[in-house]
């Protein structure tokens, strides 16, 4: 059995890893400024033995002892995701909701053995990919726990090989425990990549992908995780189902329309074949600059309707520039870079600054790259992917500050933008007044479309000791309120989970949910995987 013991049971990442302490400063500062007094003390982290964690109530049968723990460790670092109430009940050393037993599968063969036995003794299965759900989605059941004769979280990440690649088809077939750098690492001596990188991607896997439909690297046209997939092998309690390999087919609904986003309630994803691309090798990029952030928006979505395709174009608003780490705070910056295995870049670069010049952006920091020669030094846009990947340590750090921080993310049309952007803003606003006295929010572009954008925005808030959860419920309600009124999705690539089950069902026609309940019977009977994600109990 194996867990990397290095990885946090309260927070985000590694422990060996630490938060820049000059950055951590600088935003301590930055939010002391805003909001008229610095963040206080960080709170300490709690140790293993201070956890506040019940015995288990299942024992570890025989027969998987061999894959199976009830360590505490294990149990911690199974219990919640990666979001913001994750953290908070993490530090105040809540760890009631922990799973009882932590399952290691080294095969397909002890998965379907697992299954049969929760089946057989009713124990509900939380598929585990890397842990880094924002959304509630590996937590155990909150409410109707004692149906279940106890919990067990299944771990992939013993199943995390390349086994095949077809190179005449430029696919793999890949493990659904395979973390992102472990993928990465196995396809590059063949000259590919899956070019999917969440933000999540150090920690996070394949199966976790699929089984969440994240969104990855690419701003446009390669969005998220559902176009790199070819078919799917997934364990479920009736079976192990299988789809056919096939670059495109219109021989009815496709089964993996139906696992692409059933995060875990349908079953285990064990493998996936994916499609594969040469490893880049000529780039070009700059940073925009915009006065206005209605410019920007306009810039981008005539980037998205131009045909040019851009890798990166993410739009970002000047406050969260600057406590980024990427901008003076002074000016709205659009990070635009194209990609390609063979041809120089230049040209779409040149075509995608003139659309921004149109709408009053202004280009810096060019960078050209072909064929590893490098035309530039470190620039804005290399400034801010450190700042991305860096973000969730940064988060994590406030939090223990004492500020209410965290996130929102959902896609809309165009033309809806303005009026959803407006709502959200409000709704957000008004929320952070009434439960914390101030607050500031901001937005940025994740990914492009050419019918809409998918808007990120970042809430930042100081907090009450001991009321930070009751603070942050009240503005996750109020906002996705907002979202749903609006017309936009409550996630775009977050998934459901636990955490926006109310607000999907409320935007779902109920008639698409029986189909979905129905799918989920026909495959798990007894409704013991994942209980309390995605559909109603």
């Amino acid at each position: 059995m194996a867990f990397d013991t290095d990885r946090k049971y309260w927070g985000w990442g590694v422990s060996s890893v630490t938060f820049p302490p000059d950055r951590l400063k600088l935003m301590n500062q930055f939010l002391g400024a805003r909001f008229g007094k610095p963040g206080a003390a960080p709170v300490p982290v709690p140790s293993l033995d201070e956890l506040k964690m019940p015995d288990p109530v299942l024992g570890i049968p025989v027969e998987f002892a061999h894959i199976v723990s009830d360590g505490r460790f294990d149990r911690a670092t199974h219990t919640y995701g990666k979001a913001f109430r994750d953290i908070v009940r993490a530090l105040t050393g809540d760890f009631t909701a922990a799973p009882d037993l932590v399952a290691y599968p080294k095969t397909e063969d002890d998965v379907v053995a697992l299954l049969a036995w929760a089946q057989r003794e009713r124990v509900a299965v939380i598929p585990f990919g890397g842990g880094s759900s924002v959304a509630g989605g590996i937590e155990p059941p909150r409410n109707g726990r004692e149906q279940f004769g106890g919990v067990i979280s299944l771990d992939l990440c013993e199943l995390d090989q390349v086994l095949e690649i077809d190179t005449e088809s430029r696919c793999a077939r890949v493990q659904g425990g395979t973390y992102g750098p472990a993928l990465e690492k196995q396809l590059r001596p063949h000259g590919y990549t899956l070019r999917h990188f969440p933000q999540s991607f150090e920690f996070s896997t394949v199966g976790g992908w699929i089984a969440t439909r994240a969104g990855g690297h690419y701003a446009t046209l390669y969005t998220h995780i559902d176009d790199f997939v070819e078919s799917l092998r997934v364990v479920t309690p009736s079976g192990i189902l299988q789809t056919r390999r096939l670059p495109g087919n219109g021989a009815g609904p496709q089964e993996e329309r139906v696992l692409i986003g059933s995060e875990g309630i349908l079953g285990i994803i064990t493998e996936a074949w994916l499609r594969l691309q040469d490893i880049p090798l000529c780039r070009a990029g700059c940073s925009i600059l915009f006065e206005s952030f209605i410019d920007g928006v306009a810039a981008c979505r005539e980037l998205a309707q131009s045909g040019l395709f851009p890798g990166n174009a993410r739009l970002i608003e000047r406050e969260e520039t600057l406590f980024m780490g990427a901008g003076d705070g002074r000016h709205h910056l659009l990070v635009l870079g194209f990609e390609s295995p063979s041809f120089p870049q230049e040209d779409k670069l040149h075509a995608a600054t003139e659309i921004c010049a149109r709408h009053n952006g202004r280009a810096k920091e060019v960078s050209v790259r072909n064929r590893d020669v490098d035309h530039s030094s470190e620039t804005t846009a290399d400034q801010w992917k450190q700042a991305f990947m860096r973000a969730p340590y940064m988060r994590d750090e406030v939090v223990r500050m004492g500020y209410v921080i965290e996130t929102f993310e959902t896609c809309t049309t165009w033309a809806n933008f303005p009026a959803l952007d407006k709502a959200v803003r409000h709704a957000a606003r008004h929320a952070m007044r009434r439960q914390c006295g101030d607050g500031m929010i901001t937005c940025r572009f994740t990914h492009l479309y050419p019918d809409g954008p998918a808007p990120y925005y970042t809430v930042i808030a100081p907090g009450k000791p001991g009321l930070q959860l009751q603070q942050w419920d009240a503005i996750k309600e109020a906002v996705s309120l907002a979202l749903v009124e609006a017309g936009a999705t409550i996630t775009h690539h977050h998934s459901v989970g636990k955490d926006h089950r109310p607000y999907y069902l409320s935007q779902n026609d109920p008639l698409s949910l029986t189909m979905l309940k129905a799918a989920r019977h026909a495959v798990d009977p007894t409704g013991i995987m994942n209980p309390g994600t995605l559909l109603p109990d």
